[in-house]
C-alpha cells in the first residue's frame, strides 16, 4: 500500500497543475483518504438539503472525544472553488476532513453554477447555507456562535461577499454577525472589468461595483485571513492584497500571506494530508481562526 501510494503521489505532483485540471479535485480526496487525511473524523450529514434551489450539503466533525467549555465545536463552512461552473461538494472532503480533524463541525455545501444562474445567486445560495447553519448545526454538535467561513478561488469570493456585504444575508432573515471570522485561499475580490470566466458569471449585472467584494470593505467587517500565492496565475495576488489594504484602511482586522512558490490549485491542495508540505496554509488558517473564534 505504502508503495502504490507513493507512486501516486510522485505521478501527481509530476503532473502538476494539468493534473488538477483535468482529473477532479475528488482523486485528491481519495489520495487524502489512502494517507491517513480521514483520521480522527467522520461524515455525520450526506447530501443534507437545504435552500429553495435544490441544494445539498455535508457534514463534517471529529471523532468523539473533542470537548470544549460548552460541549459544542467551533464551525467552518467550506466554500469550494471552481470557476463558477464546476465542482462539488464530494470532491472536497480532503478539505472538510482536515479542519474537523483539529476539532471544528464542518459544513460543505453546494451551490448554482453557471450557466444554470448567473450572480448574485451562487453568493445568495451561501447564504441560504448560513441560514441552515444557524438553525440546525447545533444539531450535529457545532455552536452557531462561533462560525467561520473558508473558502477557495471562487469558494473564497463568497466567504468575502458574505462577509463584507450584509444584504444577502440579511435577505435569508440571518444576522451578518454569525460570521465570526473568514479565510479567503486565492480568491477574486478586486477583478473589474471582466475577463476570462467572470464575463459569464457576471453577465447582466447592471453596476459591477456591487460584484466586488473590495467595494464593500468596511470597519465593522469580521477578521479576515487573505491567501494568495506568488505562482497564481489564475486568480492574480493583487486581489487579496488590494482587498487586505482596503480592510485595514477602514479599520477592520485582515490578515495577508503570499505564499512563495505556490500555485492557484497547490493553495487549496495543500490543506490534504499527502500535499501539506507545499505550505503552511491549514497550519496559519488554523491560527487565525483560533484567535477570532476560540477552543
Amino acid at each position: 500500500m505504502r508503495i502504490f501510494l507513493a507512486a501516486i503521489v510522485a505521478l501527481v505532483l509530476l503532473l502538476g497543475v494539468a493534473a488538477w485540471r483535468t482529473e477532479p479535485p475528488k482523486l485528491l480526496s481519495i489520495l487524502d483518504g489512502l494517507a491517513g487525511g480521514g483520521r480522527g473524523t467522520r461524515m455525520t450529514g450526506d447530501g443534507i438539503a437545504f435552500g429553495t434551489h435544490g441544494q445539498r450539503l455535508d457534514v463534517w466533525r471529529p471523532a468523539p472525544g473533542w470537548r470544549t467549555a460548552s460541549n459544542r465545536l467551533p464551525v467552518v463552512v467550506f466554500f469550494y472553488g471552481g470557476g463558477w461552473v464546476k465542482g462539488s461538494r464530494d470532491a472536497y472532503a480532503f478539505a472538510a476532513r482536515a479542519y474537523a480533524a483539529q476539532g471544528f463541525v464542518v459544513v460543505v455545501p453546494d451551490y448554482r453554477k453557471v450557466p444554470g444562474v448567473r450572480f448574485p445567486a451562487f453568493v445568495q445560495d451561501g447564504a441560504q447555507a448560513l441560514r441552515w447553519v444557524r438553525d440546525h448545526v447545533a444539531d450535529y454538535g457545532g455552536d452557531p456562535a462561533r462560525v467561520a467561513l473558508v473558502g477557495h478561488s471562487a469558494g473564497a469570493y463568497a466567504v468575502a461577499m458574505l462577509a463584507l456585504d450584509p444584504r444577502y444575508l440579511r435577505a435569508e432573515g440571518v444576522d451578518p454577525a454569525i460570521v465570526r471570522a473568514g479565510v479567503g485561499l486565492s480568491g477574486p475580490y478586486d477583478f473589474y472589468p471582466f475577463t476570462g470566466r467572470a464575463v459569464e458569471a457576471m453577465r447582466g449585472v447592471a453596476d459591477p461595483r456591487v460584484t466586488q467584494p473590495i467595494a464593500f470593505a468596511h470597519a465593522g467587517a469580521p477578521p479576515m485571513l487573505l491567501v494568495t500565492s506568488t505562482e497564481d496565475r489564475v486568480v492574480r495576488p493583487k486581489n487579496a492584497r488590494n482587498l487586505a489594504v482596503a480592510l485595514r484602511r477602514a479599520g477592520a482586522v485582515a490578515e495577508y500571506r503570499n505564499y512563495r512558490g505556490l500555485t492557484h490549485e497547490d493553495v487549496v491542495m495543500a490543506l490534504s494530508k499527502p500535499f501539506r508540505g507545499k505550505g503552511p496554509v491549514l497550519r496559519d488558517s488554523l491560527a487565525f481562526l483560533s484567535r477570532h473564534l476560540g477552543g
